[in-house]
């Protein structure tokens, strides 16, 4: 890794500017957690039937300027999670994703009831020019405008019930986008792999009509051909969503559709509303078939076929915000119920109390997952 910022270094300095410009920023999280595993899955499994963890985050944020068209960013985090029982899902899952060609984590420390990582989540060197921008190395590349899915993010979604996880994994890739007139523009993305041949490489062209913003997505990932659509706009009042991802038949998958419909609305400067369903082409019609593994190692975000998603948020104060939301599973009728408050304590410190309520009968996608309650204080810098 050092190799590599000097001669990004070296080649920066090959440019003749007067002073070289630099940003840090970044925030420091702790999230105490208590999981409470249903009694069913408890005597099944073996599961405890009460948990409790604690999560540290530090990240750290820095951005080098060498010219108003060329910089360079470094992202770094450390994090450490303390347990006393196995856990059922890993609320961290920041493990080297299948979008990344180098692996830059490394294990700081490794106990039978603690660990902790440190890893380089974004590392990417921008050129600005007039017709457009090239980006290289570790990036974040996020499609889409779903508020709570992504079927069009080929990269790497957040799923929507991990309350722990608040950054998009970067990408390893090589990307230009090009401006092709006032809010129209292309963005050209190579992803490398270990073997050429399974490249993945796509492209987003974006546009505006009629105060609606749209955009064709296309590529080929994980050797499967991939075509989608994203439309954003407002009816009257109120502003809609439609984004989905059609997925060709290979040899590697069988084809599907994905796609979200939301919309929401702003009712009273302090009440909001957010409805948004998601059909997911991908998943099981019968619970029988779910892949519960692929979920435990976030290789997949949902089980099942249909979802609604509905919250409304309310600030109760200029420093208090609460939201409640559930995610219903319109299949196997599970779901998750949360509630979430925020509270600013200063200008630079916040903490964020919630709960998160599953139901469902037994073998359903959220009988699965266990009650968590969690407190969450976070410090920025």
């Amino acid at each position: 890794m050092k190799k590599i910022i000097s001669l990004i270094v070296l080649f920066a300095s090959t440019f003749s500017y007067s002073q070289i410009d630099y940003d840090l920023s970044g925030y420091v999280v702790n999230l105490p957690v208590l999981q409470k595993a249903n009694d069913k899955l408890h005597s099944l499994f073996g599961f405890d039937k009460n948990i409790i963890l604690d999560i540290s985050r530090l990240r750290l944020r820095s951005e080098i300027y060498f010219s108003d068209r060329f910089w360079l960013n470094l992202e770094y985090e450390a994090n450490a999670l303390y347990y006393d029982a196995p856990l059922q899902f890993d609320l961290l899952q920041q493990t080297q994703t299948n979008r990344q060609l180098l692996d830059l984590s490394w294990k700081i420390a490794d106990g039978k009831n603690f660990t902790s990582n440190q890893y380089i989540d974004r590392a990417f060197i921008r050129y600005s020019m007039d017709i457009g921008n090239i980006t290289i190395g570790r990036q974040r590349i996020s499609w889409g405008s779903g508020r709570i899915w992504n079927p069009t993010d080929l990269f790497n979604p957040i799923n929507p019930v991990n309350f722990a996880k608040t950054e998009k994994d970067g990408a390893d890739a090589v990307s230009f986008n090009y401006f092709i007139a006032n809010f129209t523009d292309i963005e050209l993305v190579l992803n490398p792999t270990e073997k050429m041949r399974n490249n993945n490489f796509g492209f987003r062209f974006r546009t505006n009509y009629n105060e609606f913003d749209l955009s064709f997505i296309g590529g080929r990932f994980d050797n499967t051909v991939k075509i989608g659509l994203d439309l954003a706009g407002n009816l009257f009042d109120s502003g809609i969503r439609w984004e989905g991802i059609y997925s060709l038949k290979s040899d590697h998958a069988e084809e599907y559709l994905k796609y979200i419909i939301g919309i929401d609305y702003q009712f009273t400067p302090e009440l909001y509303a957010l409805m948004e369903f998601h059909h997911n082409g991908e998943g099981k019609s019968q619970k029988l078939y779910y892949q519960i593994q692929r979920l435990i190692r976030g290789e997949i975000i949902n089980l099942s076929r249909n979802y609604l998603y509905a919250g409304l948020s309310y600030l109760i104060s200029p420093l208090l915000t609460a939201m409640i939301s559930n995610i219903s599973n319109l299949n196997d009728k599970s779901g998750l119920f949360a509630f979430t408050a925020d509270y600013s304590i200063s200008e630079d410190f916040y903490a964020n109390f919630g709960f998160q309520l599953p139901y469902g009968s037994i073998f359903t996608e959220f009988w699965y997952y266990p009650q968590s309650y969690y407190l969450q204080l976070n410090c920025y810098f």
